[in-house]
C-alpha cells in the first residue's frame, strides 16, 4: 500500500511543509515502519487489543508477512489457552472411569496436585 501510495501514480495529500497525510490511526505506525525496516514487530509485548489493532493496520497496508506473524502469534496463544492443567477432580474422574482398573497418565505432570487421599 505504501509503495503504491508513493509510486507517482496516485495523488497524495501534503501539508504546507510537504508532509504526507495518511488517514489512519498513527498509534501503531512506528511498528509498521519498524517491520518495513527490519522485519521486527513487538507482537509478544503488545496487549490483545493492541495486537488486533496492529493486525488491522498490517492488513490495511497489505503487509502479508506481518499479518501472518500476528495471526501465528494469536493462534499459538489461543492453542496455549485451550490446554489447561489437570486438577484433583480430573484425576478422580479418570480413576472412577477406569472402574478399579489401572490408570496410566503418560506424559502428565502431576506435581503440585494433592493426591494424598486418593485410593
Amino acid at each position: 500500500m505504501l509503495a503504491a501510495m508513493f509510486s507517482g501514480h496516485h495523488t497524495v495529500c501534503k501539508d504546507d511543509k510537504g508532509y504526507v497525510f495518511i488517514d489512519r490511526d498513527g498509534k501503531h505506525f512506528r511498528h509498521i515502519l519498524n517491520w518495513l525496516r527490519d522485519g521486527v514487530a513487538p507482537v509478544s509485548n503488545l496487549s490483545d487489543l493492541e495486537r488486533v489493532e496492529l493486525l488491522r493496520e498490517a492488513e490495511y497496508y497489505q503487509l502479508l508477512g506481518l499479518v501472518d506473524m500476528i495471526n501465528e502469534f494469536l493462534n499459538k496463544k489461543k492453542d496455549e489457552q485451550t490446554h489447561t492443567d489437570l486438577t484433583r477432580t480430573d484425576i478422580i474422574k479418570c480413576v472412577q472411569y477406569a472402574n478399579g482398573g489401572c490408570v496410566r497418565l503418560m506424559g502428565v505432570n502431576l506435581s503440585g496436585l494433592d493426591l494424598s487421599k486418593l485410593v
